[in-house]
């Protein structure tokens, strides 16, 4: 005769109820709808892209590229280093 051991886990996970504006919640249902989700991973992942790394710095790569007023300053700021390394070097 076999003999089964069952073991029961309880987990505690309480749901919270917020308030959000409708316009909130329907740009959160097209995410959750878009994406097959739920509500609590769509709102994690707007809290996790929130967060301090480097994918903002990206977005500003390349944007002085064709800026006359960033390229003068830089070529006066390598006419005045030029100058400097000159003196000191």
């Amino acid at each position: 005769m076999e003999e089964f051991i069952y073991m029961y886990v309880h987990m505690n996970t309480m749901a919270k109820t917020i308030m959000i504006s409708n316009d909130v919640y329907e740009r959160l249902k097209n995410i959750k709808e878009r994406e097959d989700k739920s509500f609590s991973e769509v709102v994690i992942e707007c809290l996790d892209s929130h967060k301090k790394t480097g994918k903002d710095l990206m977005k500003c790569f390349g944007i002085l590229k064709d800026d006359k007023e960033y390229d003068k300053i830089m070529k006066d700021t390598r006419k005045r280093w030029a100058e400097w390394t000159k003196k000191y070097a």
